[in-house]
């Protein structure tokens, strides 16, 4: 089989898109061997630990552990001309998800990993849902589903230590700041040329929000996963998520979000129009009846 590593155009890639193959298919995979090297495993034989720790957890997700770890043969060269097979494992990028969750979090590289892997699993879970959608429809699911996931990093943070109203207002600050290079909610608000009352999330687009949802979604993760005590270290915590989001998107090639265009309707607006839709007989509404879109 004839398998070709897949660059961008730009040569831009985070180590883990660099190794990142596709089949001839076109499918996407990541060779166990090579994951085992970027995480920085010198012994394949501990790796191989880890990998089971994965498939353990595929299948209690309720997936086929076979459709995320396909095990198979490669030929490696052994110099001289010398080729000589080796067993390997084909990922999918969910397994390649499970790995580095149950990697060793000592290595900083592991780090990386988790938070290339969830974003990009992520991002392909949420184009599976709203393939088809237009923009507008995009908009409002995917704000709907950042005012649930806000609550919960909310109870996060509040769990971490964050109580008082100033104090969480620095902690959603620092999110903005690592996503937002160093930029503070009030000056993303100035930068947008909005007024007093309105809120940044209602004058985004869907790649906007999008961005702003992996960044909640893995604060929140993370804080609970790593029981994160105290203020300054939920802070930090919600900085470096949305820097490494931010870091994401450059080596990906996308457009930084203080860069990307704010839409002309609000969200607000947007409501309004599928509400006279709705009563005008169409068909049922994409968002369901709690419209509280003030986090």
């Amino acid at each position: 089989m004839d398998i070709e590593t897949r660059e961008t155009e730009d040569g831009r890639q985070s180590l883990f898109a660099r190794i990142r193959r596709e089949n001839e298919d076109g499918y996407e995979y990541w060779s166990a061997r090579e994951l085992a090297r970027a995480l920085g495993y010198g012994d394949y034989r501990n790796f191989l630990k880890v990998v089971e720790k994965a498939r353990v957890a595929c299948e209690n997700s309720g997936y086929l552990v076979e459709d995320h770890f396909v095990d198979t043969t490669d030929m490696i060269a052994t110099g001289k001309g010398a080729h000589r097979k080796v067993a390997d494992i084909h990922l999918s990028r969910y397994a390649c998800y499970l790995i580095v969750q149950n990697a060793d979090p000592s290595k900083e590289v592991v780090a990386l990993g988790q938070t290339y892997f969830a974003v990009q699993t992520q991002r392909q879970e949420q184009a599976d849902e709203i393939a088809g959608l237009t923009e507008t429809q995009k908009r409002l699911y995917l704000r709907d589903q950042l005012s649930t996931h806000n609550k919960q990093l909310a109870d996060a943070a509040n769990r971490a230590g964050v109580i008082k109203p100033v104090d969480f207002a620095i902690f959603q600050d620092h999110g903005y700041m690592g996503l937002y290079g160093e930029m503070k909610s009030r000056e993303i608000h100035a930068r947008k040329g909005l007024k007093p009352s309105q809120h940044i999330l209602d004058h985004m687009g869907s790649t906007e929000l999008a961005a702003n949802l992996f960044r909640a979604t893995q604060t929140e993760d993370k804080l609970r996963r790593e029981g994160i005590q105290g203020k300054e270290s939920a802070n930090r915590t919600h900085y470096d998520v949305g820097r490494k989001v931010r870091q994401t998107i450059q080596e990906l090639g996308g457009t930084l979000p203080e860069d990307l265009p704010s839409p002309d309707r609000s969200i607000q607006q947007l409501q309004r129009e599928e509400k006279k839709r709705l009563d005008q007989g169409a068909q049922l509404p994409l968002l369901g009846e709690d419209e509280n879109q003030h986090l």
